[in-house]
């Protein structure tokens, strides 16, 4: 039996037959006319038997960051539908700026939209004020119902389910800026996440979410519950009686009380949440879709247990990281997400049973908006990555090969450029840093090194091999190579025997939008015993820890030693957060 969304093309020496079940399969198919015909004017007669291997194939949009109007939006359904993606998850709500009507709370739109800074960076480096709709200079905007109703009509022509998020209990500064009341102290700014032990939140959630599943036909509503700071619930008088009546052991499990909750109401309308890998913290909500963005161990734990997942881990399908060499691309928040990488990923990893898999239902890409504030910014970012998305989501794992994807995405990217989208210069890459792409040699290369202080679990490259392997990290901090750490570099390697030392060094990387920063300092001294050791040099930061982008430094110090033991200490900047990658100690 035929999908709803599979179709069988036949193209003969006279006409074209489509045979489907479903308006959406022979819309399908006209799309993959577009395609070949697209490639050459000539199309080969063939029969074609095609099916999608994943019901869910998503884009994500952050309308919050930066506000972008219908047409924008029915632009990229234009694009989407030409690759058969069919699902548009619109982020309608998050700290930076509420953007759809709610008539109960004008508030939200008559304030909560606005910012008095364009620029996100701005605004999150201010503090982090709202203004009237009115005000001069004011930056926002929202979708009126009508908007909405043109929107879902179009995205209804091209056979794409819009997915409507509202954000919460986290990512709520823009609605306590305009009611205060739902937080835990009352105050209007310093607040991100709304209380979960007053009964005023739940009912303007519902109150809320009524309006938006009536303008909205999706069977899914997206809750968001990402990073969810919790700090104020631990002293809230009214998070702790909420906690005391329902028996909750902690924050964690007050939160899933609150997507409980939220899910209920939800499903009491015929419809299903979906939220992020957060809202498995303190046990999950029975009937919840889990989309796993910190990685695919949580997806993969959530499709064990009988969930339905949608795929999409960070270090593959955000489309916000950067896709060329950093130092030719826009200013983004860090993380190195080319095509080929994107391509590469498989939804459902190896060594998962059949039952599980039944579960991951899709993939989707997810931009998120901080450092794009134009339009144009914003497609160049999802082409032509997206086009990686919709073919993982269609096809299947065996019959995906990049070189042939590669030449196909280059005839999309001419298509779409024709039609006025601005997409990146596929043919003219740069590629991976050049220093990653063959291992080096130098005398540390397999000693031991030894850590006084342990590299942080979220970062550790290949563990205690790592700053000796002759592996040199990419453009990015995720790339398994760079080791990362919240605290001082503090290690010595052992050479195994003195040898003469005549240089040593290793290089760090700053993007501050990440977090990420250069050390004060490094400190470098040798021994012949491993317990009397000299001081050879120090080595210095001289470059602004306010800088933004990516950048390398190498600490480095020419001497002239005989020596068994290198000790190597790097000074973290005392900024909280902070973190220090490096990816290997040189020694020649």
């Amino acid at each position: 039996m035929m999908s709803d969304e599979a179709y069988v093309l036949k193209i003969g020496q006279s006409r074209i037959d489509i045979n489907a079940m479903t308006a959406t399969g022979a819309f399908y198919a006209l799309q993959s006319i577009v395609q070949m015909a697209e490639k050459s004017r000539n199309i080969k007669c063939c029969m074609i038997y095609d099916c999608p291997r994943f019901g869910y194939r998503g884009l994500h949009f952050d309308v919050s960051r930066h506000f972008r109007t219908k047409e924008f939006l029915m632009k990229q359904m234009d694009a989407m539908a030409l690759v058969k993606l069919n699902r548009m998850h619109l982020h309608l709500t998050d700290g930076a700026g509420w953007r759809i009507e709610i008539e109960s709370y004008p508030r939200l739109t008559e304030f909560a939209a606005w910012r008095p800074y364009r620029k996100w960076s701005d605004w999150w480096s201010s503090e982090r004020n709202y203004c009237e709709s009115g005000t001069v200079g004011a930056y926002g905007g929202y979708y009126t119902k009508k908007d909405i109703k043109e929107i879902l009509e179009y995205a209804d022509r091209k056979h794409i389910e819009v997915i409507p998020e509202i954000e919460m209990p986290g990512h709520s500064d823009e609605v306590i800026a305009a009611y205060p009341e739902l937080s835990c102290d009352g105050r209007q700014y310093g607040n991100c996440d709304l209380c979960p032990g007053k009964e005023e939140t739940y009912e303007f959630m519902e109150n809320v979410l009524e309006e938006v599943m009536a303008l909205f036909p999706s069977e899914y509503v997206h809750i968001g519950g990402d990073e969810a700071s919790k700090e104020r619930w631990k002293t809230c008088p009214d998070c702790k009686r909420r906690m005391q009546e329902e028996c909750l052991a902690d924050v964690d499990e007050l939160q899933s009380y609150f997507i409980h909750r939220i899910e209920r109401f939800v499903n009491s309308h015929g419809k299903k949440i979906i939220g992020w890998d957060e809202i498995m913290q303190g046990g999950l909500a029975p009937n919840a879709t889990v989309m796993s963005w910190q990685g695919t161990e949580a997806g993969i734990s959530a499709a064990k247990a009988g969930h339905d997942v949608i795929m999409t881990p960070n270090a593959y399908c955000y489309l916000n990281y950067t896709q060329d060499a950093p130092f030719k691309e826009p200013e983004s928040i860090g993380g190195y997400v080319t095509l080929d990488k994107v391509y590469s990923y498989d939804p459902v990893e190896s060594g998962i049973d059949k039952d599980a898999a039944s579960h991951i239902i899709g993939i989707q890409g997810n931009l998120w908006a901080e450092y794009l504030p134009d339009d144009c910014m914003a497609e160049y970012m999802y082409y032509p990555r997206a086009f990686a998305i919709a073919e993982t989501g269609w096809s299947k794992e065996e019959n995906k090969d990049f070189g042939n994807f590669k030449n196909r995405t280059l005839g999309l990217l001419q298509l779409l450029r024709g039609k006025g989208y601005k997409t990146f210069d596929l043919e003219n890459e740069y590629g991976e840093r050049k220093e990653s792409l063959n291992p080096i040699k130098h005398l540390a290369v397999g000693a031991a090194v030894d850590y006084s202080i342990r590299y942080d679990s979220k970062y550790p490259a290949t563990g205690k091999e790592a700053l000796a392997d002759g592996l040199l990290g990419s453009w990015s901090y995720g790339d398994g190579r760079w080791q990362g750490f919240l605290t001082d570099v503090d290690v010595t390697v052992d050479l195994g025997e003195v040898k003469p030392v005549h240089y040593i060094g290793a290089t760090f990387m700053q993007i501050i939008s990440a977090w990420v920063y250069m050390p004060e300092e490094v400190r470098i001294s040798v021994s012949t015993d491993g317990g009397t050791f000299s001081h050879v040099g120090t080595v210095f930061r001289d470059f602004p820890a306010t800088v933004d982008g990516l950048y390398f430094k190498t600490y480095g110090l020419v001497c002239d030693e005989s020596c068994r033991y290198i000790y190597f200490q790097a000074v973290r900047p005392q900024i909280d957060g902070a973190w220090l990658f490096t990816d290997e100690i040189v020694i020649n």
